[in-house]
């Protein structure tokens, strides 16, 4: 990484410092899509109630969103790598444990909350030093894009793993093994990765919060003291929950509408490489037309291309690609540029003095996150019990339909209105910390 100029302000990162930081992505976006996607219809064929692991999900989701400005707090004051090493064995237990059970229906349910918990805080953690570690990297107002645009590379490769490895490894060893052979193999390369992050990320270009203070809620509270922040905070988490939302049924959607389960991993791919082909673009137009505008436009072409899944039947299988196709393009801005968002909101309390506190701006992000897929879960699969919907059964094929793609649909129209009025880019005249041309 190159040196710091007279402002302090990195002159740029290096590929490898870059390719060196986003490394720990790809598996953290590995553990993240089969705990969210594929757990719930893994243990509702396993035998549990639709309704009790809605509940279940709820209620341990809500639980952990709750810890994360806790964990945002500790970013803020000892070391993120520190946080990091911790977590991971935590989050390799947990994913083992999880595609894993033991025989019988006794103790599934209390496995099932017991083994998201374990996997659930150590990705919580993970994450949060992680990220927070990130928008500490560079004050460069472009290059904090570049920077999380390529996590986010990093991250749709590990979903695309996650995507389709289950598959492969359920048509070798068996449908009902091929996510227990996943989370074991997962293992390695969550310590391989996790190595080259510690070891190799560059150091920070701005100083974190390192106070030595104890818990207090308005530290927990400082991020909503922003009003930049509360106004993107209220977008992430309607855009959150509209994204979650297709997430947790469409394994349900897919075999139940589409009736193709053998092509479950074939959308998935679809989807996730056409969110990591479109990212570029997003980047590019974001440096045109600025960040809030691409975003909505993002949003905006999502919904054109999502609502028609709520037309498709039996055997649409190249019609519901093409809707994966377009709307994976629209996801890609969903990576690359909220976070990126967040770390220009965040210099207002570096303006302010006291250091830059990431971790607790990232901790209550990730509470929003884990809310927006609480209530995703905790709505969506009990109002599907409630209109007669069960997996496999015949019945109820109009309310999946409709609560998998046009109530997603509604609500990304909602974030997209708040994001158009959110008057999130900086005003002329007020620029951001630094940008690189002023840095040389």
């Amino acid at each position: 990484m190159a040196a710091p100029g007279k402002h302090g302000a990195a002159a740029g990162l290096s590929r490898r410092g870059l390719a060196a930081y986003a490394a720990f992505a790809l598996p953290l976006a590995m553990a993240a899509l089969p705990v969210y996607v594929h757990a719930p219809k893994f243990y509702a064929e396993l035998g549990l109630n639709l309704t009790l692991i809605g509940a279940l999900l709820l209620a341990v989701r809500t639980l952990d969103a709750l810890i994360d400005p806790l964990l945002g707090f500790v970013a803020d004051r000892v070391s993120r790598r520190l946080v990091m090493a911790l977590a991971t064995p935590l989050i390799a237990l947990g994913m083992v444990l999880l595609f894993n059970p033991p025989a019988g229906a006794g103790m599934l349910a209390g496995w099932f909350a017991g083994a998201l918990i374990l996997v659930y805080l150590g990705l919580s953690a993970a994450t949060i030093s992680y990220f927070a570690a990130g928008s500490a990297l560079s004050r460069d107002y472009h290059e904090r894009t570049l920077i999380t645009a390529v996590r986010g590379m990093a991250s749709l490769t590990g979903v695309l793993a996650a995507a389709a490895l289950p598959e492969y490894l359920a048509a070798l060893f068996g449908r009902e093994t091929g996510l227990s052979w996943f989370s074991i193999g997962f293992v390695p390369l969550l310590v391989v990765a996790a190595v080259a992050t510690l070891v190799w990320t560059p150091a920070p270009a701005v100083s974190p919060v390192m106070r030595r203070a104890r818990f207090e809620l308005r530290s927990v509270l400082q991020p909503f003291a922003n009003a930049r922040y509360r106004r993107l905070a209220a977008v992430f988490l309607v855009n959150g929950i509209a994204a979650a939302i297709p997430a947790t049924l469409i394994l349900f959607f897919v075999a139940d509408i589409i009736q193709a389960v053998e092509y479950t991993g074939l959308f998935l791919v679809v989807y996730f490489l056409s969110g990591a082909a479109g990212m570029p673009l997003w980047v590019r137009w974001s440096r045109v037309i600025g960040k809030t505008r691409t975003w909505a436009i993002a949003m905006a072409l999502s919904v054109v291309a999502f609502v028609w899944a709520f037309a498709l039947g039996a055997g649409d299988v190249v019609a519901f690609a093409v809707v994966c196709a377009l709307s994976g393009l629209a996801f890609g801005a969903d990576l690359a540029l909220p976070a990126s968002l967040l770390a220009d909101v965040i210099d207002r309390d570096e303006r302010a003095g006291g250091g830059r506190p990431d971790g607790a701006y990232f901790g209550m992000w990730h509470l929003l996150e884990k809310l927006a897929l609480a209530i995703a879960a905790g709505t969506a699969l009990p109002l599907l019990d409630a209109l007669g919907y069960q997996p496999g059964a015949t019945g109820g094929a109009t309310a999946l339909a409709a609560t998998y793609a046009l109530l997603p649909c509604a609500i990304k129209l909602a974030a997209a209105w708040l994001l158009w009025r959110s008057a999130l880019e900086p005003q002329r005249g007020v620029a951001p910390l630094r940008t690189k041309e002023e840095s040389t």
